[in-house]
């Protein structure tokens, strides 16, 4: 006995249709529900620190989500603009040389520095670019993020022959956040118009989410035309 076409049809649109709303649905869901869960979690921080007579829900008698976020927000954006005057640098290099005198708590402390000052540096050009490169063989090409130029020792090392080495960040599908980093010559790399955002979107979805591309067209160069001389010249 043969199955009804009209039934596996209707079957199939159902799935496709389920697929679809949840293709839809769960990012919007899971966003919303990080957003949430990072508000409360910072309200849980701050907010016993706020004494009760400059807490609004005190007066207002409503819970306030993001309170606790903002006043953090406030709260570091005044730190950083005191850290920039020469009283807060000297109240800062003064901690930290009482942290460098922690054996434990200066390894953690130096480290983590390190991390926020490479990804939040206002000069620093880590992955703000990307890039092709012809990785694992000649003739097959990958898609890789561009940390910015060799330093150090490597590139005392790597620079011999004049070409400018890149470190890149070579990236696997779907999980970006895993990878490999490598150094390529400058020249050996196809730069890209995408940004990282698009780059990373393209990763994680194998391929099926490439960003529009339009191509730059080279206005033609006017000549200008040459002016008769005029009658008697």
């Amino acid at each position: 006995m043969s199955d009804n076409p009209d039934r596996i049809s209707f079957a199939g649109r159902l799935r496709n249709n389920f697929l679809t709303g949840l293709i839809i649905c769960a990012p919007l869901a899971i966003t919303i529900w990080l957003t949430f869960s990072f508000i409360r979690w910072a309200d849980s921080w701050v907010k016993p620190y706020i004494p009760a007579r400059y807490n609004p829900e005190n007066y207002l008698n409503i819970a306030m989500p993001g309170l606790g976020m903002v006043i953090a927000i406030l709260l570091i954006t005044v730190i950083g603009f005191l850290g920039k005057n020469l009283i807060g640098r000297s109240i800062v290099s003064f901690g930290e040389s009482v942290l460098h005198r922690m054996p434990l708590v200066r390894t953690v402390y130096k480290s983590l520095k390190q991390i926020f000052e490479t990804v939040l540096k206002e000069q620093s050009t880590s992955f703000k670019k990307c890039g092709l490169i012809e990785f694992p063989s000649p003739g097959t090409w990958a898609l890789v993020f561009i940390s910015g130029d060799a330093k150090g020792e490597i590139a005392a090392r790597l620079n011999d022959n004049g070409d400018e080495l890149v470190s890149v960040f070579l990236a696997p599908t779907p999980v970006p956040t895993a990878g490999f980093l490598m150094f390529v010559p400058r020249s050996k790399i196809i730069m890209l118009d995408m940004t990282p955002e698009e780059g990373a979107r393209l990763l994680i979805s194998g391929g099926l989410l490439a960003p529009d591309y339009k191509p730059k067209v080279l206005q033609p160069t006017v000549v200008p035309k040459a002016v008769n001389p005029l009658p008697g010249t």
